[in-house]
């Protein structure tokens, strides 16, 4: 007897999920690799300036991050709405804005990067080579936005292959190409860079082969006038731009988070880096169903198919709940074990055992925030999304302010950590249950002026 029958609709939640779920966890094997190669170089300044370097970069692609969203979100929408030649202008606009904030960032690197180091304000050693770093990599950016849209797109077409095979050759390339230039070329600690300068540009030609290939199915004839006049830019600007700040006000919480765990001393910021690791693992998982359902609910919306719409939302719901539960699970049999393998410290062990409690209950509280945001991307609904990050972050700036009111965190550094740790857990809540408030409403609002407009 089948204990749990999959229907179609779940097959294909799980078509579109699983790619992205194993093209994300090649993430943290390009970043365990730069770091044991850059630490194999004899000095310590180079695994410093490269988390340094790196940041920099991180962040830049970070804020970006909407360029990948945007465009999947639109051409769902689109590809759902079977509306002739809209998918090939989408298209050639997010590829249009990728190169030019490419260019853009290109321009801009040197006040750039002076911005980022007098925030992070490294020592001198390090500030050097983490510019050296820096400098190469960011002639990748282009092509790395570029291939970021084009991702984007596919996932809006409902195909979450092509972009894992594009992110995985990447990300291999990207390890393969450093080895070679570090040790075969012996170009020494700028061959990390160059190597990742090499791999975003043949990830670049990858995707354009890739794409050339799915043209024979889709046209992608650029054609000018249709892609500045047919309309449609305002959407597209506004969804970009609501993307943009939403992702902003989502990385000062990320960095709020490390910056006050480090006012607490390096014990409780040690204990932060290992314990957002476990945040880290479950989001690559959720990205996966977050990913599909921004491709299953935008198709719907295009298509004013609200039935589907509300079906498809509750299986994708279901497949989330079944994560956050497994992974409570995992967390609550087996965090002390994960922990022993991120850190042989005993001091830190103790310490992240003693907040076990938080690590439990992030999968719980973290599902709805990752879930919802791929519903409403879907349904491009990004004014609201960036509205309720807004009183998420305004939720956790209360706490952390009540907190340090109550007690100093500097001088209560275990009460200051788990107060932070609240802070964060709410905003993660507030963000999740908010959008999970207004999501019925707002299909219901635009199931009636389908009505509406039909009648008319």
């Amino acid at each position: 007897m089948k204990i749990f029958h999959l229907i179609p609709a779940d097959k294909t939640v799980l078509r579109l999920a699983f790619p992205a779920i194993a093209s994300n966890i090649t993430v943290p094997l390009l970043g365990l690799c730069d770091t044991a190669i850059t630490g194999h170089l004899g000095s310590e300044t180079y695994l410093a300036a490269v988390a340094a370097g790196g940041t920099i970069f991180n962040v830049i692609l970070w804020l970006c991050g909407f360029l990948r969203m945007g465009t999947t979100g639109l051409t769902a929408e689109a590809f759902g709405s079977k509306t002739a030649g809209l998918v090939n202008i989408i298209f050639w606009r997010a590829i249009g804005l990728a190169t030019l904030l490419g260019l853009i960032v290109i321009t801009l690197r040197n006040p750039l990067l002076d911005i980022f180091l007098s925030i992070i304000s490294p020592g001198y050693d390090v500030a050097h080579a983490a510019s050296e770093y820096f400098l190469i990599c960011v002639w990748g950016i282009p092509p790395l936005l570029i291939t970021l849209s084009i991702n984007g797109w596919f996932i809006g077409m409902q195909d979450t292959v092509r972009p894992m095979v594009i992110s995985i050759s990447m990300n291999l390339l990207n390890v393969a190409a450093s080895v070679i230039a570090v040790y075969g070329l012996d170009s020494g600690f700028a061959g990390v860079a160059y190597g990742t300068l090499a791999a975003n540009w043949t990830g670049l030609i990858l995707s354009t082969f890739i794409v050339a290939t799915y043209s024979k199915r889709v046209s992608l004839k650029p054609n000018m006038g249709t892609i500045i006049h047919n309309g449609g830019f305002g959407k597209f600007f506004k969804v970009s731009s609501d993307l943009f700040l939403r992702s902003a006000c989502i990385m000062g919480v990320s960095l709020s988070v490390t910056a006050i765990g480090a006012r607490m001393g390096d014990l409780t910021m040690a204990v932060n880096t290992i314990m957002l690791q476990f945040f880290l693992f479950f989001s690559y998982f959720m990205d996966g169903f977050s990913f599909a359902g921004e491709a299953l609910i935008g198709k719907s919306s295009g298509a004013k198919d609200f039935t589907g719409l509300r079906f498809m939302s509750r299986r994708l719901l279901i497949w989330s709940g079944i994560m956050a539960i497994l992974f409570l699970i995992v967390y609550f049999c087996g965090s002390g074990t994960i922990t022993a393998l991120l850190t042989d410290v005993e001091s830190v062990r103790n310490e992240v055992s003693g907040m076990s409690p938080f690590l439990w209950l992030l999968p719980p509280v973290a599902v709805w925030a990752f879930i919802y945001d791929g519903f409403f991307i879907g349904l491009t609904a990004t004014r609201r999304m960036f509205i309720t990050t807004l009183i998420a972050i305004m939720t956790f700036g209360l706490i952390v302010t009540v907190g340090m009111e109550i007690h100093p965190f500097e001088t209560y550094p275990a009460f200051g950590n788990r107060l932070l740790w609240v802070a964060f857990l709410s905003f993660l809540a507030v963000r999740g249950v908010g959008l999970a408030i207004q999501f019925p409403r707002m299909v219901n609002n635009m199931e009636e002026t389908k009505k509406f407009t039909n009648f008319a």
